[in-house]
């Protein structure tokens, strides 16, 4: 899009008639494979009324890897879930599940609270 003004906000106008306005690029952080991954699977139930839900903390990456190791946990124990912010979150209490599933995909993981 040329005409994207929101991200040119706060830029000082040009009176050259060839100015070109180039917005850095963005870059996402670059995924560690498995065996470097430091994974802490753990319990949450904080905003949640009452509902507990596996927490898969400590995925360094972007957010599409993130995205794809969800889909992979969800697919295998049949329940719903999202990542968000570099957390994997997971419907239910299916901690020694999801550690046992990560250390198969070849992560290093281990169970928190």
């Amino acid at each position: 899009m040329e005409n994207d003004w929101k991200s040119r906000l706060g830029v000082v106008y040009s009176t050259n008639p060839d100015f070109q306005y180039q917005t850095a690029a963005e870059t996402g952080a670059e995924t560690l494979p498995p065996e470097r991954q430091r994974l802490i699977v753990g319990i949450d139930r904080r905003n949640r009324g009452g509902k507990q839900v596996t927490l898969v903390s400590g995925f360094v990456g972007n957010q599409d890897d993130a995205k794809e190791l969800c889909r992979k946990l969800k697919t295998r124990l049949g329940v719903g879930g999202s990542a968000k912010d570099g957390d994997i979150t997971i419907q239910g209490d299916f901690r020694d599940k999801v550690v046992a599933i990560l250390q198969e995909l070849g992560y290093k993981s281990k169970r928190g609270n």
